[in-house]
């Protein structure tokens, strides 16, 4: 009979469940030790070893490229490139990215389990999508819908990669890119200001982030290509919204710095208590429905904006000594109280 392969993590979690059920007189204790036996623990994470030799590797080719500027020798050799008009770079990273596509759905015909691999190779032609896009958008007038309209491109190729790869790393880099559009077509229409229709960004980013959501929600789910990536599409939509929110929070809907900084900051504290009411409804919901993921994203932008309101308000009106001490003290409640949670849930 084949064993079933678990991590050592794994197998602690089966047999913790498997010993639950025991003294619930749920399992036979010989059937549980039937169970156990079926369990082969894996004797190394080959898997998490491989996805992380190859961010590694990512990681390398963008510090060499890094290198290559803080070489003496080689900043010579790149000087001499200083003249040689964009439209080549452009043309250069054009081909590349051409070059790593094929080999990645060429890979992935060939080789379907390599994923990583797989997944590396695309996500170079994606970087150099955004390079070849870069030097074209040096090309042309930023002032013409020229400009907006590259982004938009990345945004569509980004997109049929996620979806034919069905990788959620690419779908992320699609709703990266989908937000970059957002903000040069707003600008755009607004002569490169800071205000779109009254608002300015952190603003329209909250709104765009409420968006992206009713979109993973109500529109994602009736296209069965995009169904897999609804989940990804709501937590990135709801980031987007939540560091928006925290961001209106502390500068308000101003546009003018100088605007800003002559205003008290209660003056616009009723964006603060909008972003702790979201953040902390958020939790409770994310509790409530047993949502892990809305429950720390609530929890963290709870806390985020709670003190981020304890130093607007109190840092300048407060000795350092006391405000530090009340510092620790509310850290330490809320060490308190998650404890307290940790503890009922490890014994329910």
């Amino acid at each position: 009979m084949k064993k079933l392969d678990l991590s050592k993590q794994e197998k602690e979690i089966v047999d913790q469940a498997l010993q639950h059920w025991c003294e619930q007189k749920l399992l036979e204790e010989d059937k549980v030790r039937e169970l156990q036996e079926n369990i082969d623990e894996r004797s190394f994470e080959w898997k998490v070893l491989a996805r992380y030799a190859f961010w590694v590797a990512l990681a390398s080719l963008i510090f060499s490229v890094v290198s290559l500027f803080a070489d003496d020798m080689l900043v010579r050799f790149v000087e001499q490139f200083y003249e040689t008009p964009n439209i080549v770079f452009c043309l250069f990273f054009a081909g590349l990215a051409v070059a790593f596509y094929i080999l990645g759905f060429r890979n992935k015909k060939r080789y379907p389990d390599k994923t990583f691999s797989n997944e590396t190779l695309m996500l170079s032609g994606a970087f150099s999508t955004a390079a070849s896009i870069g030097f074209l958008g040096q090309i042309l007038d930023r002032n013409t819908h020229y400009f907006t309209i590259l982004f938009f491109i990345s945004i569509l190729i980004y997109a049929v990669l996620a979806v034919k790869l069905k990788s959620k790393l690419i779908w992320v880099f699609t709703l990266v890119a989908l937000g970059v559009w957002f903000a040069t077509e707003t600008a755009l229409h607004s002569e490169w200001g800071w205000k779109f229709w009254g608002m300015n960004f952190p603003l329209r980013f909250t709104i765009f982030g409420a968006l992206l959501i009713a979109f993973s929600i109500w529109i994602q789910p009736r296209w069965s290509a995009l169904l897999e990536f609804q989940s990804t599409s709501f937590v990135i939509g709801l980031l987007y919204t939540m560091i928006a929110l925290w961001c209106l929070s502390i500068f308000g809907n101003y546009s003018d710095f100088e605007a800003w900084t002559q205003i008290r900051q209660y003056e616009i504290l009723y964006w603060g208590l909008l972003a702790i009411a979201v953040s902390l409804a958020l939790a409770l919901y994310g509790l409530k429905k047993k949502d892990a993921v809305l429950r720390d994203i609530g929890f963290v932008f709870f806390l985020l904006n709670l003190y981020t309101r304890f130093v607007e308000y109190l840092w300048d009106n407060i000795n350092r000594t006391i405000f530090f001490l009340v510092l620790a003290i509310s850290f330490w409640l809320v060490g308190r109280w998650s404890e307290k949670i940790w503890k009922k849930q490890s014994t329910s």
